[in-house]
């Protein structure tokens, strides 16, 4: 006959097994997750670390993994709407003031969207971050969208309103203190050389001088010095011929955005009929290049 109790002892040890199996399946599962948590938290560091947020764009952007992506940009906290559209439009005003894109900004109210275009392309922002187009412009406006969504992104103050000039405004060139100098560094080295043969021919003919005289030195100094003056010229209308054709480039760019007629390019789709582009629909047309 089973001693009693030793089969209360059995029955005791079988009922306390499965809840320490329980606890012993459950155990790994909670440490994972701890672990998965501070492993995200490393790799947000890294993220910090490693890409420059004051300064991101299409090259950081292409660069960053899935995985880097989701830890930088946290969807809980993401701006939307038009706060969204007009934090886009803003900075995006900033970067085409500061010539790191070219193209031109129309905030829309009704519906709410952005559409930038340019010469190259357009891009169309709606008030959920979704992104259409093709070309530099979407490159350029890509990063913009995801850092404007971020409530720790502070988008730049004191934005003009239309940094672009009409295209007749558009100035030949920006460096001509720069050729002024150089002209005159050219000029003085014209006189010495000139000074310098005319000394060697008046030593040749025994005008000025005595026998110790080195008239070829003379002869040698003077070229170079009227060679260097003639280089120091051609850099200076070279220069001023390639600011003239930047210039002439730049206003075909503004002509084709349609800064002379409004019309906007081929390639950019028509908005739908509740907004058609129309000066009342928007809150405004800006205009910026780079």
């Amino acid at each position: 006959m089973a001693d009693p109790d030793s089969t209360a002892s059995s029955d005791d040890e079988r009922g306390t097994a499965p809840e320490e199996a329980i606890s012993a399946e459950t155990a790994p599962g909670e440490g994972a997750t701890e672990d998965a948590d501070l492993d995200t938290e490393e790799l947000r560091k890294q993220v910090e670390e490693k890409y420059d947020f004051d300064d991101f764009g299409p090259a950081d952007m292409a660069e960053m993994t899935a995985e880097e992506w989701d830890v930088a940009f946290d969807e809980e906290t993401w701006i939307t709407g038009d706060d969204l559209l007009d934090r886009v439009a803003q900075d995006l005003r900033s970067r085409v003031a500061n010539r790191d894109v070219f193209a031109r900004i129309e905030r829309h109210r009704d519906p709410p969207r952005v559409l930038a275009y340019s010469d190259e392309g357009y891009a169309i922002v709606y008030p959920d971050g979704s992104l259409e187009g093709e070309g530099t412009v979407m490159r350029d406006v890509k990063p913009t969208v995801a850092l404007c969504s971020m409530d720790s992104y502070d988008v730049p103050e004191n934005v003009p309103d239309r940094p672009l000039p009409e295209p007749e405004a558009v100035p030949e060139g920006g460096g001509e203190l720069g050729n002024r100098m150089l002209q005159a560094v050219a000029g003085v080295q014209l006189l010495a050389g000139l000074a310098l043969l005319g000394s060697g021919v008046l030593a040749a003919t025994g005008i000025i001088g005595n026998a110790g005289t080195s008239i070829a030195l003379l002869i040698v100094a003077g070229l170079a010095f009227v060679g260097v003056s003639l280089v120091l010229f051609f850099t200076v209308a070279n220069a001023r011929l390639s600011d003239t054709f930047r210039a002439e480039e730049y206003r075909d760019r503004l002509r084709a955005i349609g800064l002379e007629d409004g019309e906007r390019p081929d390639f950019v789709p028509e908005l739908d009929p509740q907004n058609t582009g129309e000066q009342t629909d928007r809150e405004d047309a800006d205009e910026a290049g780079g």
